[in-house]
């Protein structure tokens, strides 16, 4: 489908970094990074939560695909990184989840934007892509055992300074739609 070649990238980079760890003696740690935002996120990446929030800092109504009752869990960058940190300074080879697994589905997700930017635009629905994950929510028991690691920014806290960066950005940065789309490609 769409979304094969990065799935099987991710994969086939774990069993490189797992054959150089076994077979060379390489010393190596398996991060697998789930739904992550913050401050600096590029505002047409295409990922939900930048579309959200440009769409109504536009005074768009926000786009959801499907009937928006697929999940989503997201990662403030500062736990992101805590978490990488103590992997890297463990001796744990095999992969750990990083993420937040305070799961919400897209819908709900739209309409905190929208309370969170005051503005009252509405939720459009759309078609749901091919391959469009049903849940996205990290399991984060090896981290937690492992690591002493679980993130510790909520979202509402996380939304708010992510929000801040995003109000803050020139007219031009917040109207510019050019984002590259690879669906020409995927045939």
């Amino acid at each position: 489908g769409p979304r094969g070649v990065y799935d099987e990238a991710k994969r086939f980079q774990e069993a490189m970094t797992m054959a150089y760890h076994t077979f060379h003696g390489v010393e190596t740690r398996i991060v697998r990074i789930f739904n992550t935002y913050g401050p600096r996120m590029r505002l047409n990446d295409g990922r939900v939560l930048p579309a959200f929030i440009g769409q109504a800092l536009r005074g768009e109504d926000l786009t959801v695909f499907g009937d928006g009752s697929q999940t989503r869990s997201f990662c403030y960058v500062d736990d992101l990184i805590e978490g990488i940190y103590r992997l890297l300074l463990s001796d744990y080879a095999l992969p750990v989840n990083i993420g937040n697994p305070d799961e919400i589905t897209i819908k709900q997700f739209g309409e905190e934007i929208i309370k969170l930017t005051g503005t009252n635009q509405k939720l459009v629905l759309r078609d749901l892509p091919v391959d469009d994950p049903k849940q996205r929510r990290p399991d984060i028991t090896k981290a937690r055992d492992i690591l002493g690691w679980e993130p510790k920014v909520n979202r509402a806290e996380g939304l708010k300074i992510t929000y801040e960066y995003f109000k803050s950005l020139p007219k031009e940065a917040l109207f510019n739609k050019e984002h590259k789309d690879f669906t020409t490609y995927n045939k």
